[in-house]
């Protein structure tokens, strides 16, 4: 019943702290929608597979940072889109059954290269990103990864660190000590290019394709480059195998599960319709600023007793109507008239009620001021009392103009 007053310090939130709570809460869902349209594409690939994004003993990212380095313009193929360029593309499955048939047919007579798995390994519990190594993964298992296409025969025998021998053209460079184990592949289909000291195929090409497979990935590998001349051999064997004049180099890892995600969230920030979503928040800030218009700061409360004679009057007025007593108020009524007109008319002050009524009644007019009082003293409800009370307004109004 206390008086409102509107100040700030009855404000629970200033309109600014609300406007930065707004803000806030509207960039941060942004920035969860953000986050679960384009999360997998983020995937830094640091989990110990053996792929370009690895830094992993048996991961190519060093080999990628070393071609970078040296002007190769080597890239990471994270779309299926990216087989289809003429550059090198180097494939570097996980396993043998990985589909490689979408791969195979998109690549064909393009300048690709096949690395055959080698090692089962299983991550690092104490380092992210490192492997430990379990050790070598069936000999059954590299040999199908073309398979029913192409039919291949892996071996793995103790090389001793003996020198690879370079055939067909291949780089002089790659006579470097082969590693510990040696895989090796056999296939009628493959024209031999490097091989051990006993002919065995390290590196092969598919006649009268530009398909390649390198049957050691410890060649090419993080843990295989480690040292200058071989990875000098890993270098001189991609330029030779891209030598069909391409100016790049892509890494695939599509294959090894890193592609991008097609989430229907991320096709709402990507043309064509990151325009509709450009609409959408734009109607919606429209919206949001429509409503503060329109409502404006709140309203205060009102004092359920205002102040002054006038809220007085309104409050007894309020009072009688909800008792019900408006027609007992007509005689009252009367009686104020009666004085006023005392006051006005200057009826004399010894003259009784009903001598007062007599002496007004003489007045000039067509109304008597005694049948006025009359009737409202025998007013009982609200509409007669009113009529009564107006007919006695109109009386004092007649004889004081």
């Amino acid at each position: 019943m206390g008086h409102y007053r509107a100040s700030g310090a009855d404000r629970v939130f200033s309109p600014l702290t609300v406007a930065l709570l707004l803000i806030i809460g509207l960039i941060g869902f942004a920035g969860s929608l953000l986050l679960g349209a384009y999360a997998p594409d983020l995937n830094s690939g640091r989990n110990a597979g053996a792929h370009a994004l690895s830094n992993a003993a048996t991961g190519y990212a060093g080999i990628v940072e070393l071609a970078r380095a040296t002007g190769r313009h080597p890239r990471v193929v994270r779309e299926a889109a990216g087989w289809k360029t003429e550059d090198l593309v180097i494939a570097t499955p996980d396993h043998g059954a990985t589909d490689m048939t979408k791969f195979m047919a998109v690549r064909r007579g393009r300048a690709t290269l096949i690395v055959l798995p080698k090692w089962a390994t299983i991550a690092d519990d104490k380092t992210n990103g490192w492997v430990d190594v379990g050790g070598l993964l069936p000999a059954f298992d590299p040999a199908r990864i073309l398979a029913p296409a192409a039919v291949m025969t892996v071996t793995r025998r103790p090389s001793g660190a003996r020198v690879l021998q370079g055939v067909r053209g291949a780089p002089r460079s790659v006579a470097v000590a082969a590693p510990q184990p040696l895989q090796t592949v056999g296939s009628a289909a493959l024209r031999p290019l490097i091989t051990d000291d006993a002919g065995r195929i390290v590196l092969g090409q598919f006649y009268r394709t530009n398909t390649y497979i390198l049957a050691d990935p410890d060649l090419l590998n993080n843990h295989g480059i480690r040292r200058l001349d071989h990875a000098r051999a890993a270098l001189d064997l991609l330029d030779f195998v891209n030598a069909t004049g391409a100016r790049g180099i892509a890494f695939d890892v599509t294959l090894n599960g890193l592609g991008l995600g097609r989430s229907p969230l991320k096709l709402a920030f990507e043309p064509p319709f990151l325009a509709m979503t450009v609409a959408i928040v734009a109607a919606l800030a429209l919206v949001g600023w429509q409503a503060l218009v329109r409502f404006g700061a709140p309203r205060p409360p009102t004092r359920a007793i205002a102040f002054g004679k006038t809220a007085l009057i309104d409050n007894s007025a309020i009072i009688v109507r909800k008792a019900g007593r408006e027609g007992m108020l007509g005689g009252r009524y009367a009686a104020l008239i009666r004085e006023r007109a005392r006051t006005i008319l200057g009826v004399p002050a010894r003259l009784t009620d009903d001598e007062a009524d007599s002496y007004l009644d003489r007045l000039r007019g067509t109304t008597r001021f005694s049948a006025l009082v009359a009737d409202a003293a025998r007013a009982e409800h609200r509409i007669d009392m009113l009529a009564a009370a107006q007919a006695l307004y109109q009386w004092q109004q007649e004889k004081t103009q």
